[in-house]
């Protein structure tokens, strides 16, 4: 049972990050829109129960809850608390979260061995300068796709309804991606 080490506010006024102190999964990411793709996940679908909320995105030992907007933050926060808590730790649970990553197993088998070299520099790109700013506000972002010159991000967590997200932190993905190739054209889905 991982107990709650901290709680912070994100730039996404719905969104709240729970620290833990231990984790609930060793590196694989898990990040949810609805309580339909949350099917066959514990956490994620008791959190969807509770009325208001509507993203759920959690990795190593935090969490990240979104609502919509309707629910008074220090009502909502203590009701969050107990399905959190009664989350099984990263022991229990990593090894089938790793076998059941899809996020993880982007299909690249259409790609030309340029577009392919393209995409792993812009993967280290990002996991050295974005991944690590939008974890710390309880988000993230993995790359869907590249074709025809066009990069598709997904943002998860507190990113994934944020109103900087879509502009500020896009434009900068873009500037940093076209350091690599001027040509390519960022968006998110």
């Amino acid at each position: 049972m991982p107990k709650i080490a901290d709680l912070e506010v994100t730039p996404n006024p719905n969104a709240r990050k729970f620290v833990l102190k231990e984790p609930i999964s060793y590196g694989v990411a898990k990040s949810f829109e609805s309580i339909d793709e949350a099917v066959g996940d514990d956490l994620a679908t008791s959190l969807f129960q509770i009325e208001s909320v509507v993203s759920v995105f959690y990795v190593d030992n935090w969490i990240t809850v979104t609502q919509d907007g309707s629910a008074d933050w220090k009502d909502l926060m203590r009701t969050l608390a107990d399905p959190i808590r009664s989350a099984p730790p990263a022991a229990e649970v990593s090894q089938e979260a790793s076998e059941t990553a899809s996020w993880l197993q982007t299909d690249e088998s259409n790609l030309t061995e340029t577009e392919r070299s393209t995409l792993l520099q812009i993967n280290e790109l990002l996991d050295d300068r974005v991944r690590p700013y939008l974890q710390s506000d309880g988000g993230d972002l993995y790359v869907v796709g590249l074709e025809d010159n066009v990069l598709s991000v997904h943002y998860q967590g507190a990113c994934g309804s944020c109103p900087s997200s879509l502009s500020g932190t896009l434009a900068g993905i873009t500037s940093l991606v076209r350091e690599i190739d001027p040509n390519i054209d960022v968006i998110a889905v």
